[in-house]
């Protein structure tokens, strides 16, 4: 029998095979997606964990091993935007761990960098990075030790005494390796990044959707013809058991064959795939592995999805060999099929006021309430374009809309499944740029404002100790000399609060000499006749300008303020990248201790967050709208073929070519355009529901521009279907009558 079936799925001459061919070719563009997505996920948990040795200072490792201590402090430094992880480190003995990727701890005067960084250096002046790094360039570090090619990381060698008076130094006797749930001081979270751990989840469900969606079209190409064979089969003898496995098999067939050339694909995308920046950065290509369990659900998990979409398609006509030609009208789906979309929602409002405290909480909340959404979204389809052709159909007279109208209301499932994965796509999209726009109104931008762009801080913040006693003359003076430099005030602590006044704030401001704040108004200046002014440490982090903010004078003289310990050194430039890095590095050199920021790399670790989320949100964009496009396509193509015979007849009886292509256009656009509007308004209002209990905020709408680039979208589909039409005039021939 399946012989039989093998030479039964081939029999039908050029036709038959250009059928299996198609489906074929789009079987293995969705395996080949689904296994690149599944491969990303995959890559970004690997490269968060490689850098996780950067973390071996922290006070939540406490690993102890028999072996001599390395001297260990690591700490974050910046270029021209782009992160620089960096390590200082002295050996103590020659048994002293190594981090991955290393031959030897550099010795004092020496440095490893990772082949990025190298290249920068050597492309980028000394005084504007080189010089921070002491010594010579001893060695690349290796891959084992990087998240991405394009990342930034040293390694320094530093002298035992130097760092045991180095802030934040410690000594460490085993590497970190694994991350930890919590951890204060830590230089990267890997992967317990509680909020890209949660956003990667939801991104997963939202690539995953689609892909799915896509494949399962693909398996139904010329349903309708197969059944009419298969019904034929059954008037002449065959059992039921014999006509699921001949549809079984030939469904399998392209299903199979799909597959296997979908791992080939994958396997020669992954070069390409590698450099889509899921967090910022592209990926290793070895990154891009998939284990043996997600291999083997791919493998199998397609076919038989095929093989089980065959049997359920033929359902009526295991009933009845006549079942196909004497078709009936399906019942019609009704409302309940809207209690998985309701549920969905309820579950996303249920944690309103009631967040998970933890991550995994709050990834099983939210992932469920999202994908119950999306798989509501698909369930309540056939009934919302039930309820649309309906309402059309009371409301025109034309024959081309009646008979889309009627043909919809008639098999609704039908005019659905063709607009599914675009409707997943727009929900997708819509909770996206809901989301990640909410979040950017209430937590500002990176870029700042641009006076203050030009900014550069130095030393430490707030409460934090002091950075030094003083600034020698010859810092400031070797400051002053730094072409584009517009401006340098010292701000001193401020330990007996002067000045704070009825200010409750946890730390007290800083004082700045009236002089040194008339070098940079972009913060505030002085009152009339002041000497000193008592500044809010966090007007020195603001990333807007203060220039017409007045702050009180402070009741000390400028001779005890030169006196006190120094909290920060802020310059401004002239914004220029050259500016800006030869301050940072001529501020590093001086204080290698410490770390300087421009206003451009101080964002919050939310706001860095924010700029990943953006990327992923670029990522789920141009991945899911081109597979919708395609099974958009495939579906039209499909109905098309399905119907054939109808429409020829048709013909036949003298409806023109052209009423029969405005039908088509209408059976697509309307089911596309109703569920589109279900589809956006239900993003929007996840999105609300997820903001709410995640993080306290109210939807905020997207604007325009986005509402334009939706609308383009679906003018794009709406182009996609009327790509299709002229297949008409081909397949709906007298032939087709005769043969169909």
């Amino acid at each position: 029998m399946i012989r039989f079936a093998l030479r039964l799925a081939v029999s039908g001459g050029r036709e038959a095979v250009a059928r299996l061919v198609v489906i074929t070719a789009a079987v293995a563009i969705g395996a080949a997606l689904l296994l690149s997505t599944l491969a990303s996920i995959n890559a970004v948990t690997t490269a968060g964990r490689r850098p996780l040795w950067l973390n071996s200072g922290s006070a939540s490792n406490t690993a102890a091993a028999d072996v001599d201590p390395v001297w260990w402090r690591a700490h974050l430094d910046h270029y021209d935007g782009r992160q620089i992880l960096e390590a200082d480190v002295a050996a103590t003995g020659p048994t002293s761990p190594v981090p991955p990727g290393m031959s030897a701890l550099p010795a004092a005067g020496e440095y490893y960098a990772s082949p990025a960084l190298a290249r920068l250096v050597r492309a980028t002046p000394a005084d504007r990075l080189g010089d921070r790094f002491p010594g010579r360039l001893a060695g690349l570090l290796g891959d084992e030790g990087l998240p991405s090619p394009d990342s930034l990381v040293a390694v320094v060698g530093r002298t035992p005494a130097q760092l045991a008076q180095a802030p934040g130094a410690r000594k460490v006797t085993a590497l970190a390796g694994t991350a930890v749930s919590q951890c204060q001081d830590c230089l990267t979270d890997g992967v317990h990044n509680d909020a890209m751990t949660l956003i990667l989840s939801v991104v997963a469900g939202a690539l995953i959707f689609p892909v799915l969606i896509f494949i399962g079209t693909a398996t139904r190409l010329s349903a309708a013809r197969r059944e009419q064979r298969f019904a034929a089969l059954r008037l002449v003898g065959a059992t039921p058991r014999q006509v699921a496995v001949i549809a079984a098999v030939e469904s399998t067939l392209a299903a199979v064959a799909g597959t296997a050339v979908g791992f080939a694909l994958y396997l020669a995308l992954r070069p390409a795939v590698a450099t889509v920046p899921f967090t910022g950065e592209r990926f290793f290509t070895g990154d891009l592995t998939l284990r043996p369990a997600q291999i083997l659900a791919v493998a199998l998990g397609v076919p038989v999805a095929a093989a089980v979409a065959a049997r359920l398609a033929l359902r009526r006509v295991s009933v009845s060999p006549l079942g196909v030609s004497r078709r009936v009208t399906p019942a019609p789906p009704r409302a309940l099929r809207l209690l998985p979309l309701v549920a969905g929602l309820a579950e996303l409002g249920w944690f309103v006021g009631r967040r998970p405290h933890t991550t995994t909480g709050q990834t099983e909340a939210y992932l469920t309430g999202f994908l119950l959404v999306m798989t509501g979204l698909v369930v309540a389809g056939p009934w919302i374009t039930l309820v649309a052709a309906r309402a059309v159909a009371r409301r025109t007279s034309r024959p081309a809309a009646l008979i889309a109208v009627r043909r919809l209301a008639d098999d609704p499932k039908a005019g659905f499944r063709s607009v599914s994965g675009l409707v997943l796509a727009l929900f997708v999209t819509s909770a996206t740029v809901g989301i990640i726009g909410t979040i950017n109104v209430n937590r500002g931008s990176l870029s700042g404002d641009p006076l203050t762009r030009a900014a550069v801080q130095y030393g430490n913040l707030l409460d934090d100790p002091p950075m030094t006693a003083g600034v020698p003359d010859q810092v400031l003076a070797g400051l002053r000399a730094v072409p584009g430099l517009r401006g340098l005030a010292v701000v001193h602590a401020n330990p007996a609060r002067i000045g704070a006044g009825q200010d409750k704030r946890p730390w007290a401001p800083g004082l700045v000499l009236c002089s040194d704040l008339a070098q940079i108004p972009l913060v505030g200046h002085c009152a009339a006749g002041a000497s000193v002014a008592a500044v809010p440490m966090y007007e020195f982090l603001n990333l807007q300008s203060e220039s017409t903010a007045e702050w009180p004078s402070a009741p000390i003289s400028a001779q005890d303020v030169a006196r006190l310990p120094v909290q920060m050194l802020f310059t401004t430039t002239d914004g220029s990248t050259a500016a800006m890095e030869r301050t940072r590095t001529a501020l590093t050199t001086a204080y290698p201790d410490f770390q300087s920021r421009t206003v451009g790399d101080w964002g919050s670790d939310q706001q860095r967050q924010l700029a990943g989320w953006r990327q992923l949100a670029d990522v789920v964009l141009l991945t899911t709208l081109p597979i919708a496009g395609c099974s958009l396509a495939v579906s039209v193509v499909a109905g098309l073929s399905d119907r054939r015979r109808p429409f020829a007849m048709l013909r036949l009886t003298g409806a023109p070519l052209g009423l029969l292509r405005r039908v088509v256009g209408l059976e697509s656009a309307l089911p596309l355009l109703t569920v589109a509007v279900v589809a956006t308004g239900t993003g929007f209002l996840a999105a609300h529901l997820f903001l709410k209990s995640q993080m306290h905020y109210s939807l905020v709408s997207p604007g325009a521009v986005y509402f334009a680039l939706v609308a383009l979208g679906l003018v794009a589909s709406l182009g996609i279907i009327a790509s299709t039409l002229p297949l008409l005039r081909r397949i709906t021939g007298p032939e087709a009558a005769r043969n169909g």
